[in-house]
């Protein structure tokens, strides 16, 4: 077999930052190499080092940074020797990056198309005309529908899935040889992230680059990766081909990571707990003595305290940084823990047979349009469509489906904290109409009902300490006071996994993981009976969200709450939920326990969501089901059937009727005019 020639080579990187409190190493030797046409995923949470890394390729750190050793060969030539102008010549035309939030990278006052032209014009030399000729071919390559006319769009006027989509044109547009993706699926939905994933894989192949991945979640670099480097501490701690590192990884920050993953299983069984990652990445200027890894480390000894481990082969050419990695294998082996995809054990957390907490019939929600000079309203868009859904005592229900599908409004008229928003049909909570009720009337149940938000920075307080944040509500609904106040606030910091230190700390001090396990104290302080978790896990690394899921469940089986859990993935949905509504534009598509709609899923949605679910198996034949375009705006809803624009199986019909929901199955209702 021919040798491929190596493209990038990154021998011993060392980035550090200078700060107030010393130097931070960002990257501390990290070393690799891709070859042409080859595929290198770099994984880890964040603070490994990983967009440090990309940016030092690049040669676009921030002024605090610095390349302290190391050398970064491309074709042979040492980036780090480079000029600012060499360097630009290089950026774009040779080497080109993607970016995790194109909103922030796109300029809101150019057109996409003048965007994607003015890399073509100042790289390939083009004139004005070709640009735009050319810019209008990769928009139409990378899949934008009307491309001619979409590139007059300014970047607002584009869904996040047509931004991304934006990003990699311009990228794209003067064929580099190497393509570094940082997160560019992050933000995005399961089905846009499944469009660009394919789209990344189909675009490699047709130009033949390389490509750099960088990615916090193993499991959507599976599909894509020929080879995978995973990052800590700013070090490289393994490195190996695909297949050997998802079959055996050697690890223990790798083994955690991959277990760290809810899973989506057909099994019958499903364990109580995910295997989460205790603790977080340390700070790069706080890097602990010896393996920086042993203080989150089940198998670490007093060696690993001491020595700083070398990359070691540890045969076929699989490296990995640990010096007990052949215990760790033998006693893996030995205690027989679960391989990926194994089962999971049998868990049921509420009494099918108790009394519904919570009944919400046909809720609607719509915002108003205004225009004129007197700012009157012209129309209304209707966001909720006619939710109905029955929540039970310590019962988890998940409700899924991609943004702009009315979760989490639908979520936050339940619990009435929308204003000049127009709602109609019941919320019954104890027997009580709370749509019935004013905002005064409303005040004595907020206690009941608490909402977990999806960024807890932003619904943090940055001026108020921890324990005023967590107190405030103690107060105003006259819990505790004085002694028994600041008691109840250090039981609450200790029961979400922090201590009654963090009491005098600001939000802007903690991670993103120990800010919502704040919002959720928070939520808890007043003891309610039902909290709304909108979204509370998608920003986090998957090891900070496994601990948010065990912890949320080990509060629902403590206090018996009642979740109404708002998410888009899919896996994770799965995992904690009991019962799953799936909505697709303020409308219920279908409902099941979540045992049945993950094994049969009845509607073409869910069909198309669970098929592009991430699933750590780089060896099997996936044919995924890829959901094409974008959901529509609900200023304008399609006729009959709102999926039916998007739906693989629609048929005239669809445009007439819309289907009501009806049950199938004992439990499970869909709504199709197609039979399952």
């Amino acid at each position: 077999m021919e040798k491929k020639n190596s493209l990038l080579e990154v021998k011993d990187l060392r980035t550090y930052f200078k700060s107030e409190e010393g130097t931070a190493k960002a990257v501390d030797g990290v070393s690799f190499r891709i070859d042409s046409g080859e595929t290198l995923a770099v994984v880890g949470e964040s603070g490994s080092g990983k967009s440090v890394t990309s940016l030092s390729i690049m040669q676009l750190l921030p002024s605090a940074g610095y390349i302290a050793g190391g050398q970064i060969l491309f074709e042979g030539e040492d980036l780090c020797l480079k000029s600012e102008a060499a360097m630009r010549k290089i950026r774009g035309n040779d080497i080109a990056m993607i970016f995790q939030e194109p909103m922030t990278s796109l300029n809101p006052v150019h057109t996409v198309g003048a965007q994607v032209a003015e890399a073509i014009i100042l790289h390939q030399k083009k004139s004005a005309h070709d640009a735009k000729e050319i810019a209008i071919e990769m928009l139409d390559m990378v899949g934008i529908p009307e491309a001619r006319k979409r590139s007059a769009n300014y970047p607002h006027q584009m869904s996040g899935g047509m931004r991304q989509r934006v990003m990699i044109a311009t990228a794209l547009s003067c064929n580099p040889k190497l393509l570094i993706a940082d997160e560019p699926t992050t933000a995005l939905d399961v089905s846009v992230q499944a469009q660009i994933l394919e789209l990344i894989k189909k675009l490699q192949q047709e130009l033949g680059m390389a490509m750099l991945y960088i990615s916090h979640d193993l499991a959507v670099v599976s599909s894509l990766a020929d080879r995978i480097v995973v990052m800590y501490g700013g070090r490289a701690v393994e490195d190996a081909d695909v297949h050997s590192l998802y079959k055996n990884p050697r690890m223990p920050y790798t083994i955690g990571l991959l277990h760290s993953l809810p899973r989506v299983d057909t099994a019958d069984d499903r364990k109580d707990r995910l295997e989460a990652i205790p603790g977080s990445v340390p700070s790069a200027d706080h890097m602990p003595q010896g393996c920086s890894f042993h203080p989150r480390c089940k198998f670490a000894t007093e060696a690993c305290r001491q020595a700083v481990p070398e990359l070691e082969d540890s045969g076929d050419g699989h490296m990995v940084r640990c010096i007990r990695w052949r215990e760790v294998q033998t006693e893996r082996e030995q205690t027989s823990e679960r391989d990926i995809g194994t089962a999971r054990a049998a868990r049921t957390s509420y009494d099918e047979n108790s009394e519904y907490l919570l009944k919400v019939k046909d809720l609607r929600s719509a915002f108003p349009i205004k225009g004129g000079v007197f700012s009157r309203e012209v129309a209304r868009v209707q966001a909720v469509g006619g939710v109905s859904v029955s929540i039970r005592p310590g019962e988890v229900v998940g409700l899924v489906g991609e943004s702009g599908s009315g979760k989490t409004t639908t979520g936050r008229s339940i619990l009435g904290l929308l204003d000049h928003v127009y709602c109609s049909g019941s919320v019954d909570f104890n027997g009580v109409d709370l749509a019935k009720l004013n905002r005064k009337q409303m005040r004595p149940f907020r206690k009941d009902l608490q909402l977990v938000f999806q960024d807890p920075y932003s619904s943090l307080n940055p001026r108020m300490n921890v324990g005023d944040i967590i107190g405030e509500g103690i107060g105003i609904h006259h819990l505790a006071h004085g002694k028994e106040k600041e008691k109840r606030v250090i039981e609450l910091l200790e029961r979400v996994g922090l201590s009654g230190e963090h009491m005098k700390r600001y939000p802007h001090e903690f991670s993103g993981g120990q800010r919502q396990r704040i919002a959720i104290a928070r939520a808890l302080s007043v003891e309610p009976k039902l909290i709304v978790a909108d979204e509370p896990v998608s920003a986090l690394d998957v090891s900070i969200q496994a601990q948010i899921i065990n912890l949320l469940l080990d509060l629902r089986d403590e206090f018996g709450l009642a979740l109404l859990f708002i998410a888009h993935d899919l896996g994770v949905v799965e995992y904690v939920s009991d019962r799953v509504i799936v909505m697709y534009l303020g409308k219920m598509m279908e409902v099941a326990p979540a045992k049945e709609l993950y094994r049969n899923p009845i509607h073409p949605y869910t069909q198309a969501l669970l098929s592009a679910i991430p699933r750590i198996d780089p060896g099997a034949k996936e044919v995924r089901q890829v959901l094409h375009g974008d959901i529509p705006s609900p200023i304008n809803p399609p006729s009959g059937c709102v999926f039916r624009t998007r739906c693989p199986i629609a048929t005239a019909e669809c445009a007439n009727v819309e289907p009501p929901l009806e049950e199938v199955a004992p439990g499970h209702l869909k709504a199709c005019i197609h039979r399952p």
